[in-house]
This record gives structure tokens, sequence and C-alpha cells, in this order.
């Protein structure tokens, strides 16, 4: 095998994702997952779910990670670039549990870890990796010999994973009105997280006001309004917002949210608005959603043009990066000089989860950082 498409000391790739429900009957059970600890009602469960039960009660983050792992093993392929690739969810089947499990009988000894979340923050990073240290520490209760597993590096501003956005905001503000495209405002949209989260998301020196979280998306957001100016001639103003809040009213969150910074922005004359959700990997329900229902019904009210631009999904050249991730991580790991590919400011994220990295409010064990229990 060549040695640019060496993939060892590793021996397999696992796509980690959410999860969600397949139908009507997985809501209430997916919601008991998602909640386990927190003491909510059967009945608000309830409540929240309709919002899948406006989609038949499916989720469509599975399929996209159906079509994520062919086009990973497409692309892999067509590399030769032999390593496969598992898929376990968080919360909802397959389980992440299972699907390690899965890979110790089938002998993977080295395990690289590929997160639907591009960015650093408790929920989109170390969240993850507990539940990495949970299901290995189930396993070992077994008598399971679990693998060694390593999470492959925030990728939020790599060229794959910003280049499709890019282009999907241009499509966005061509399919505008030509009298409204010229004047569009871009509202670069991710999840809202508490402010406290946020100010301790990344590694300890990058906490302070919105942490690395806030960073990170800033700098792509400013990387794509550059190249859509680049592309088009014209200079959109832009602002990043936030949506998909759930928590407790008295808990400060990240604003504005998206409703009411269109509603602001028309009151201001905007002619048109483009949505980028620069914070989602797939067009997943708080997508479909908060975007495409609830954020388009309140521009509809108003009156105000909008768009939604795409989510890079099974984009091929995400699935590239990819590839190209999983062979830096593995030459760094056997000891070799590595040119790790990112845009923007802030460089190319750690390998390595440092202590202090994205912290919980209780401490708890994270497999796949420098305060891992597997080593």
């Amino acid at each position: 095998m060549p040695d640019a498409l060496d993939p060892t000391p590793y021996d397999a790739l696992l796509l980690l994702s959410f999860g969600g429900p397949e139908g009507p009957d997985d809501v209430v059970p997916f919601l008991e997952n998602v909640t386990r600890g927190r003491g909510i009602p059967k009945e608000r469960l309830k409540e929240v779910g309709q919002h899948y039960f406006l989609f038949g009660g499916v989720s469509p983050i599975n399929d996209q990670n159906r079509d994520l792992l062919k086009a990973l093993r497409a692309d892999f392929a067509e590399h030769g670039l032999d390593l496969p690739v598992y898929w376990g969810n968080r919360n909802w089947a397959p389980y992440l549990t299972d699907t390690l499990r899965e890979m110790a009988a089938d002998g993977r000894r080295r395990v690289m870890v590929l997160a639907t979340s591009a960015y650093a923050s408790y929920s989109g990073c170390r969240q993850y990796r507990e539940n990495l240290a949970d299901a290995l520490a189930a396993l070992q209760e077994e008598g399971v010999r679990v693998p060694r597993v390593d999470k492959l590096r925030h990728y939020f501003n790599h060229p794959g994973f910003v280049e499709p956005m890019i282009d999907g905001v241009v499509r966005s503000l061509a399919d505008l009105p030509d009298d409204v495209r010229d004047g569009a405002h871009i509202a670069f949209t991710t999840h809202s997280i508490p402010t406290s989260a946020a100010d301790t998301s990344g590694p300890e020196e990058a906490h302070g006001d919105g942490g690395a979280y806030v960073a990170q998306h800033l700098d792509v957001a400013r990387l794509i309004a550059d190249a859509v100016r680049e592309r088009t001639g014209v200079d959109h103003p832009w602002r990043l917002v936030y949506q998909s809040r759930s928590g407790a009213p008295h808990i400060p969150w990240l604003e504005p949210d998206i409703c009411d910074h269109l509603e602001e922005r028309h009151a201001a004359g905007v002619p048109a608005v483009v949505m980028a959700p620069i914070g989602f990997v797939s067009d997943h329900m708080e997508v479909l959603y908060d975007l495409d229902t609830e954020a388009t019904a309140k521009a509809g009210e108003l009156g105000l043009p909008v768009r939604r631009s795409a989510t890079v999904g099974a984009d091929p050249r995400f699935a590239a990066a990819v590839r190209e991730l999983v062979l830096e991580r593995a030459a760094a790991e056997r000891g070799q000089d590595v040119t790790r590919c990112a845009l923007g400011a802030l460089g190319p994220s750690h390998d390595l989860c440092p202590v202090g990295c994205c912290p919980a409010r209780a401490p708890r064990p994270a497999a796949a950082g420098a305060d891992s229990p597997f080593a």
C-alpha cells in the first residue's frame, strides 16, 4: 500500500452520530434516551415530540448518515484506502455500545472516530467522548477487550467542509428574485447553547466570551462571506445567529434567535435573507423544523423573501476531507511530519482534547482525550 494511503496504526473508522427516531412509536423512547436523568415527564416529551410527528415520526438524520457512510466507503475504495467504516449513535439504533461490541468482535484494535459535529463545545464534543467512555466501560464489564479510540480533530475549517457551504449560499442567492438579490442579508445559523457552555468551550486558553464555539463559527462565517463576495461581486452583510434553544427560560443562551433576527432585519428594511446553517453537518430535524418550517413561516408572515442554503451532508468533498483527516491522523500517530489542512485565521484544531477542554458541570470520564481512562 502506498504510504500516503496507509491508515496504520488504525484498523477502522467509526461514524458517531446523535441518532433519531425512525417512526412514530420511536419518538418518545428516543426522547427518553436524550433526556435520561433529567426527570422530564412522558407527557412533556410527547409535546416536544410534535416536531417529529409533523414529519411522520421520522428524523432525517439516520438516512443522512447512511448516505454519508456510502459516500465515505465509495471514496475510500476509489482511492485505495482499505479501512472499514462502522456507524453508531448516542441515542438510537445502531447504538454506540452495540457497534463497539461488533468492532471488538471483528478484531478492531485502534479506531478513529468521526463525530457528526464540527465545532468545539460540551454537547458537540466532550459529550460524545463521555458516551464513548460509557460504552467502553460497559464492554469492559462484559469482559470484552475494548479497542483504543481516537477522535478526529474538529473539521469546521477544513476546505472539504467549508467549500460545499459556500456553494450552497451562492446557489441560494441566485435563487432569490433579481430585485432583492444584491441587498440580501446572510444569516449564518448554528445551535444555541447556554452562554456558560459557550464561554468554556475549547481548550482553557480559548475560554472567555463565547469561547471556541463562537470564535470557530465566526471564522467560518467570515470565510464563506468573503468567498461569496469574490464569486458574486457583492458584499452581502451577515451575522451569526442561533436556533433550536431548548433550555429553561431563566438560563442565558446565545442570541439572537433566528426568528427574532428575521423580524429585526425586516424592520431595518432588508429586502431578503439567506439562512445558512453552518453549525450543522446535515439537514436533520432541527434544520427541517427550526429553519424550513418555523423560521420560513415567520418570514412569510413578514413578507420577507428567504432561502435556506444546503448543509454539507454527503457531499463528495466532505467525504474526501474525512479521508484526508484519517490519513493525517494516522501519519501523526506514526510519528511523521504532517501538513494539516485548514482555512481561516484559527488554524487546524488539536488532535487530542486537553484537560479542561469543554468541561461538564459534573465531571465524568471521557475517552479520546488527554484525560481519557482508556489509554
